[in-house]
């Protein structure tokens, strides 16, 4: 007979189970390897350009929407504690002061756009879907890093989509193709997705 208390030890037992650990290893892979790429830097005030977006959408094509965004939130964690995980510009404050700096807007966007871009590769994984999949979570890092610039930092929303979005749009599609060549070229062996 099943009982409310059988019920919710259960639940409480499906909650505390430990998480897989190839899932949990590979979620933490890429908060790392969003690190090391934010270090390839070219600095360019206000925002520099880096390798951090491509790490964003693979973190969603490999590991999926939820994992993807974990990924990011861990990236996030590791640079609010002090961890030496952003971009190294000059005059940049570190911690979670980066955060409300002018690239804030652009790492607090990196979970929902990994989010999406897994979300969106899901659905279909081929070529065509992976790239627009790819173009659609970097107009979401590069909308919203560019609103955040604008209204907290530049005061002229012209200006931050000038020097915070169209500036990138050469680069970034640049990293979507390399990021498609990567998953195409890495998926067909492996698969770390759910």
């Amino acid at each position: 007979m099943i009982t409310k208390e059988n019920t919710k030890n259960n639940i409480l037992s499906k909650i505390l189970s430990r998480p897989n650990l190839a899932e949990t290893l590979w979620v933490f892979s890429f908060a790392i390897l969003t690190a090391v790429a934010a270090q390839v830097t070219i600095p360019v005030k206000p925002v520099p350009f880096t390798l951090q977006t491509m790490m964003v959408l693979l973190s969603g094509a490999f590991l999926g929407p939820k994992k993807g965004a974990y990924s990011q939130l861990a990236y996030l964690a590791m640079g609010v504690i002090g961890l030496p995980v952003f971009a190294q510009i000059p005059d940049s404050s570190v911690g979670i002061a980066r955060l409300f700096g002018p690239t804030g807007g652009y790492l607090l966007s990196y979970p929902l756009a990994a989010f999406v871009a897994g979300y969106l590769v899901e659905k279909n994984k081929n070529y065509l879907n992976f790239v627009f999949s790819m173009f659609a979570a970097v107009l979401l890092i590069l909308v919203i890093g560019a609103l955040y610039l604008g209204i907290f930092f530049l005061g002229n929303l012209t200006e931050a989509f000038e020097t915070g979005a169209v500036i990138f749009l050469l680069w970034e599609v640049v990293k979507v193709f390399a990021a498609a060549s990567i998953y195409f070229g890495i998926s067909k062996k492996f698969s770390i997705s759910n």
